[in-house]
C-alpha cells in the first residue's frame, strides 16, 4: 500500500539537531525500502481550475500560506497503521504542526 504524507509549514526554523534526526529517519526508511520519494515544495504554486469549458490559471502564492503543503514523503508500507506510525515518528522529530496521510491508488 502506498501513502502520501504531507506536512504544512512550521513557524519553527530547523536547526542542526533536526537535520541530523531527519537524516537518520530518511536513511532508515530508505534502507528498509519504505521511502519512495521525499521533498519540499515551493510556497507559491499555480492553481488550474475548470468550470464547464472554461479553464482558469491563477498564480500563487495564495491567501493562507499556513494551509499550503510544505513537504511530502511517498511511502510503501503493509498497512494504514504502519503509515500512521511513520507519521507519528515524523511528528515527534519535527515537533508541533500538522501532517496529512492519504492512501495513493493506482500502479
Amino acid at each position: 500500500m502506498r501513502y502520501l504524507m504531507t506536512t504544512k509549514p512550521s513557524d519553527t526554523a530547523p536547526d542542526e539537531q533536526l537535520y541530523a534526526e531527519m537524516g537518520k529517519f530518511v536513511e532508515e526508511l530508505t534502507a528498509a525500502g519504505v521511502l519512495l520519494a521525499t521533498g519540499g515544495l515551493a510556497p507559491d504554486g499555480i492553481l488550474v481550475s475548470s468550470a464547464g469549458d472554461e479553464i482558469t490559471v491563477t498564480d500563487g502564492p495564495f491567501a493562507e500560506a499556513k494551509e499550503a503543503v510544505a513537504g511530502f514523503a511517498l511511502i510503501e508500507v503493509r498497512s494504514k497503521e504502519e503509515a500512521i506510525e511513520l507519521a507519528r515518528r515524523f511528528r515527534r522529530i519535527v515537533g508541533d504542526g500538522e501532517s496529512v496521510v492519504q492512501e495513493v491508488f493506482g500502479p
